[in-house]
């Protein structure tokens, strides 16, 4: 087990590396126009070129680089180009709501997911067909477009939902709960259709294994064999699927929180790849990148726990 961890470590360091290389010279390569877009038009050519030498950019690129990871290495993303204080104490600032907004869909739709797929799979009839339909339905409909009627009907409409605005947990848990409702409902029915539907043929799968038969025989209750059998050799590929949802639901929060005015990563990321930030969008995508890998690990190590054939491999 401890070998497998290693593996799978090792193996995120050199995806977390060759995802910022990448990414660093692709938003580097592209600021000869940072500085005068920052200065606005009426900026004359000495002001740009010495706003230019400030940010460093006219440096080669493989010497910005090299700056970049010396800094990176002990936690200094550099600072923001366009607002005030280093990346760093931005992002701080900005993750924990992204991933209060992020943990809190993914739980939703773990639960939503895994009892519509259960029922889909073990009721069969009219029940499986209804679930498919709306699943279908759900998964066409996009996230932005709800997320404008759900704040059309239950913020304008019905007030009972502010329709903009964070609150946080240790702030008013209550305050919390109303404000991030209508954001997580907007991300995740996409995703419970989808998921819902991997877990429905995880499960049928695992009731069509010749151990369910031979226990169906011997007279073991169909409850029993669900819970304690059938969904355990279902669960990798449960846990797959919400990892997959997992780094769609970071993608989808970019646009819900622009929708909905929240302050976490993906308002920040769309907003510094408007303007420009390229410091702040370079630390966005790292940050991105790391805790992408890190929940990674975590369902790599429930799959090892579920399946022992996977700490075999």
């Amino acid at each position: 087990m401890t070998a497998y961890l290693l593996r799978r470590v090792a193996f995120g360091l050199v995806l977390l590396v060759v995802m910022s290389t990448i990414t660093f010279f692709l938003v580097f390569s592209g600021t000869e126009r940072v500085a005068a877009n920052i200065l606005g038009e009426t900026a004359s050519n000495a002001d740009i070129a010495a706003l230019t030498q400030k940010l460093g950019i006219d440096r080669p690129l493989l010497v910005q680089y090299g700056d970049w990871v010396g800094n990176a290495v002990q936690g200094d993303l550099g600072d923001a180009w366009t607002t005030t204080g280093s990346v760093t104490e931005i992002l701080a600032r900005r993750m924990p709501v992204t991933l209060s907004i992020v943990s809190t869909a993914i739980l939703v739709m773990a639960v939503v997911s895994a009892i519509l797929g259960i029922v889909a799979a073990v009721r069969g009839g009219w029940a499986d067909g209804l679930i498919q339909v709306i699943s279908i339905v759900g998964f066409a409909i996009p996230n932005f477009w709800l997320g404008l009627m759900l704040v059309v009907l239950f913020a304008l409409n019905l007030q009972w939902l502010p329709a903009t605005g964070y609150v946080s947990f240790t702030s008013s848990p209550s305050g919390w709960l109303a404000a991030v409702t209508l954001p997580v409902t907007a991300l995740v029915l996409s995703g419970i259709a989808s998921a819902s539907q991997q877990v429905r043929g995880a499960v049928i799968d695992a009731l069509n294994q010749d151990y369910v038969r031979t226990l169906k025989a011997r007279g073991v209750n169909m409850r029993s064999i669900l819970f304690r059998h059938a969904l355990r050799n279902a669960l990798p590929a449960a846990l797959t699927v919400l990892s997959v949802q997992f780094v769609a639901l970071l993608g989808g929060a970019a646009i819900i929180e622009r929708v909905f005015a929240i302050p976490g990563l993906g308002e920040l990321t769309v907003r510094s790849a408007v303007i420009g930030d390229v410091p702040v969008l370079m630390g966005v995508v790292v940050t991105m990148i790391i805790v992408v890998i890190v929940v990674n690990l975590l369902i790599d190590v429930m799959n090892a726990w579920a399946n022992p054939k996977v700490r075999l491999q």
